[in-house]
């Protein structure tokens, strides 16, 4: 496993555009940092993100992981250029003369996911704990370490993007081509799961088919946090509207994403042995 990283981490260092993506990617995670400066004074509306509690243990483990999911498209270019560059650079065909099978090869691209997905989730959680105990309200260790669920939740979710990243870039080969039947494919998703949703209102029926589907089931994860804010809540019960959620991480949206990017590495690994390199 670590020669397989080795070798990956070695490509990436002679790889200028990997290297900007990846730095731009974790600056733009500190930058969630950003969100607790910004301050609205226009007259009367005093609007403060850090003084809303976004930043409360243990709330901020939703909050943070949920945001820096959103980021996770600049690491998926990094992934599907490293096995585009395979093609075009015809490194991949080198690796194989040297003794490198094609099993260790996809491998190594697996386990570069895993790297991106780990690092990306230690990250997360050291800038979470900097600015909780900056900026929360409560900071007793029970309550600190409440919730890291989500950590795992956001491991995973990258995991499983990457994974579907990496069998798009072995099956199209080009990845500019591969990004866009990325887009394309959620698009399809996202329209017909509104189509379905729009026949059968007041029902669970699009959820309940969609949440097998890739990038529902990726969404599913970790539920969007805006609507837990106290402020948010206090607002829905003035207007008397039920914001009930349930934003727990459940083990079979866990077991479905997971299912996902066994099912993407193993794609991946078989396309590559019947292909003639």
């Amino acid at each position: 496993m670590l020669r397989l990283l080795k070798i990956e981490f070695d490509k990436l260092r002679y790889n200028k555009a990997s290297r900007i993506l990846i730095l731009t990617y974790f600056i733009l995670l500190v930058l969630i940092a950003l969100f607790a400066v910004i301050k609205f004074d226009i007259g009367p509306v005093k609007f403060h993100l850090a003084e809303m509690g976004i930043f409360n243990f243990p709330y901020i483990w939703h909050f943070n992981t949920f945001v820096a999911g959103l980021l996770k498209f600049f690491l998926l270019l990094v992934i599907v250029s490293m096995v585009s560059n395979e093609y075009s650079n015809k490194t991949l065909k080198q690796n194989l003369i040297d003794g490198l099978s094609k099993k260790e090869f996809i491998l190594s691209k697996f386990y570069m996911v895993l790297a991106f997905s780990l690092i990306s989730t230690a990250f997360v959680f050291i800038v979470s704990l900097v600015l909780g105990y900056i900026y929360s309200s409560y900071t007793e260790f029970s309550i600190v370490f409440t919730d890291l669920e989500y950590l795992l939740a956001f491991f995973v979710k990258l995991v499983g993007f990457f994974s579907f990243g990496l069998f798009l870039g072995v099956l199209i080969k080009r990845s500019a081509f591969a990004v866009a039947t990325m887009v394309v494919l959620f698009l399809i998703e996202f329209i017909s799961w509104s189509v379905v949703s729009a026949y059968n209102r007041g029902t669970d029926l699009a959820d309940n088919i969609y949440q097998f589907m890739p990038f529902k089931s990726l969404w599913n994860l970790i539920d969007e946090p805006g609507s837990r804010l106290s402020a948010v809540q206090a607002l829905a019960n003035q207007i008397e509207e039920d914001l009930s959620y349930d934003y727990a991480v459940h083990w079979y949206e866990i077991a479905i994403v997971l299912g996902w990017s066994a099912l993407f590495i193993f794609l991946s690994y078989q396309l590559l042995k019947k292909r003639d390199l």
